[in-house]
C-alpha cells in the first residue's frame, strides 16, 4: 500500500511529537464490547502493521481495553517501535470480570495504571497519557480533576510520562487541568451529528491544542443520515469516509483515530484523509447536526 499524506502533520504543543493527522484507535482490536481477546488475533496484528506501513504514527490505546488486550497486541505487532511512532494511552477506568466500566481514579490507581501501561507496551516512558473523566454515559460531567491531574504531573516529573491530556472533559475541567500542567490534547465525543464541542474545538485551535474526537463515526451506534448517504453516493465514496473527511476539514487541530479490526476497513479510513469536500458539500453536511438535535 502506498503511503499517503494522511491529512498532513500536526505537532502537539510544547513537544517534539509530530504526527500525521489520520491516526488509528486500537479499541476495536479487543473482543466484543471491548472485552476479551480479538476474534481474529492474526488480523489484529496485521491491521496494526499495515497502519504503520501506510504512514500512521499516532496510535490511541488504553490498558483497560480488553483489559490489557490492545496494549499487548500493539507490543506484539510493533515492538521494537519505529522511530516517530506516538502511542497515546488513557487512565481513569478499569474493567472488572463482569465487563463493566468502573472509575479508577485514586492517585494509587493512576500510578498503578501507568506502570501497567509501561509493562504491557514495553516502554520506559509513555508519550502522552490522557486522564479520562468518567461521566454519565458518553458525556462529560462536572467536578474537580485536580487530584488526578496533579498525580499525572508528578509521574511526568518522575519521567514516566512525557505529556498529559484529558478525555471526556468539560471546558471548566480543561481550564483547571491547564493550571496544573500543560495540556497537549483533549479527547472528547464529537462527530458530524454531535457538535456540542464546536466552541471548544475552536478555542483549543486558537491555543494550538489538539482535539481528538472519539466516536468520530458514531461509535457503538454508527452515524445514520440520508444526507450523509446522498453526499457519499454523489462522490463515489462511503458515508464513513465523508464523515471522516468532514472532521479533517472542520479544524486543523483535529486529529483522527478511527478504529477497526479489518485491513480492508483500515484502507477505507486512511483514504478518507485524501478526500476534499467542497464548500457546498460542507454546508450540506453541517445541517446534519441540527436534524440530529431535533430528532432527540
Amino acid at each position: 500500500m502506498s503511503t499517503t499524506t494522511l491529512g498532513g502533520s500536526y505537532t502537539f504543543p510544547g513537544t517534539s511529537l509530530t504526527v500525521n493527522r489520520m491516526g488509528y484507535g486500537a479499541m476495536q482490536l479487543a473482543g466484543p464490547g471491548v472485552f476479551g481477546p480479538p476474534k481474529d488475533h492474526d488480523e489484529a496484528v496485521a491491521v496494526l502493521r499495515e497502519a504503520v506501513a501506510a504512514g500512521v504514527n499516532h496510535i490511541d490505546t488504553s490498558d483497560y481495553y480488553g483489559p490489557h488486550v490492545t496494549n499487548k497486541i500493539i507490543r506484539e505487532a510493533l515492538h521494537p517501535y519505529p522511530a516517530g511512532l506516538v502511542i497515546v494511552t488513557k487512565l481513569g477506568a478499569r474493567r472488572p470480570e463482569d465487563g463493566s466500566w468502573q472509575p479508577w481514579t485514586s492517585p494509587q490507581n493512576l500510578i498503578d495504571g501507568v506502570h501497567d501501561n509501561l509493562r504491557h507496551l514495553g516502554l520506559d516512558a509513555l508519550d502522552i497519557v490522557n486522564y479520562r473523566v468518567m461521566g454519565s454515559g458518553h458525556g462529560p460531567s462536572e467536578g474537580s480533576i485536580s487530584q488526578q491531574i496533579s498525580t499525572l504531573a508528578d509521574l511526568k516529573a518522575e519521567g514516566l510520562i512525557r505529556h498529559i491530556g484529558v478525555s471526556n472533559a468539560t471546558h471548566a475541567q480543561i481550564v483547571e487541568a491547564k493550571t496544573i500542567t500543560p495540556i497537549v490534547c483533549v479527547q472528547n465525543h464529537y462527530n458530524l451529528a454531535n457538535r456540542a464541542d464546536d466552541a471548544l474545538v475552536d478555542d483549543l485551535a486558537r491555543h494550538g491544542i489538539a482535539y481528538v474526537p472519539f466516536f468520530p463515526l458514531g461509535g457503538f451506534t454508527p452515524l445514520q443520515s440520508s444526507t450523509l448517504s446522498s453526499v457519499a453516493a454523489k462522490l463515489g465514496v462511503t458515508p464513513m469516509q465523508v464523515a471522516l473527511a468532514w472532521l479533517m476539514q472542520r479544524s486543523p487541530n483535529i486529529l483522527l483515530i478511527p478504529g477497526t479490526s479489518s485491513r480492508a476497513h483500515l484502507r477505507e479510513n486512511l483514504a478518507a484523509a485524501e478526500l476534499t469536500l467542497s464548500a457546498d458539500v460542507v454546508a450540506e453536511l453541517d445541517g446534519i447536526a441540527a436534524t440530529a438535535h431535533v430528532a432527540h
